[in-house]
């Protein structure tokens, strides 16, 4: 990890990787346990990777002319949040937070919108609003998407946990072309 006086650690990275570790999620928990503590380990994986890297570096992208950058992962997550728990499972209606009128994928191209701090904020915020609103709602709860079908809660929760997984790998690749750093690092 670099030593500059300009990286960038985050109280967000430190709140959500105290929340579960991975020795710690259980093994023979209930289902609603065992999903809720999946989903936050990663959480704290995209936290994890964003860890110690400066601005700079969270706005890199690694692969041209893919846009996607840890910052613009996290920004999209706090959408995806926002997007499954609020919207399709409690119901209401609220604006994407970076494309506000539906314009495209700003969440991934438009990184100097807000600064890097509001962003995490913007993230840590929709995690906790989510963990509220699957805490309030039963596995078999049933919302409705954008599209119109219905889902369960259950299925939310297992899609998020894919969804962190997908662009978790693809924080891997970002975070080695930042700075070398591989796994835990």
């Amino acid at each position: 990890m670099s030593e500059q006086a300009d990286v960038c650690i985050h109280p967000l990275a430190a709140a959500i990787i105290a929340t579960v570790q991975y020795l710690e999620i259980p093994r023979d928990a209930d289902e609603r346990t065992t999903l809720t503590a999946f989903l936050d380990w990663q959480r704290e994986t995209l936290a994890r990777k964003c860890e110690g890297v400066d601005e700079a570096g969270l706005k890199r992208q690694a692969a041209p002319p893919s846009n996607l950058t840890l910052l613009g992962l996290v920004r999209h997550m706090a959408e995806v949040e926002r997007g499954w728990f609020r919207r399709t499972v409690a119901g209401e209606e609220v604006p994407d937070i970076y494309s506000p009128d539906g314009e495209g994928d700003l969440d991934f191209t438009d990184l100097d919108s807000v600064p890097v701090d509001v962003a995490f904020d913007n993230w840590h915020e929709e995690c906790r609003r989510s963990r509220d609103i699957a805490a309030a709602h039963e596995l078999d709860d049933v919302g409705i998407q954008r599209t119109g079908r219905r889902v369960s809660l259950r299925w939310v929760l297992i899609h998020m946990v894919e969804e962190y997984s997908r662009h978790n790998g693809h924080a891997d690749l970002l975070r080695e072309s930042v700075d070398g750093a591989t796994g835990y690092d």
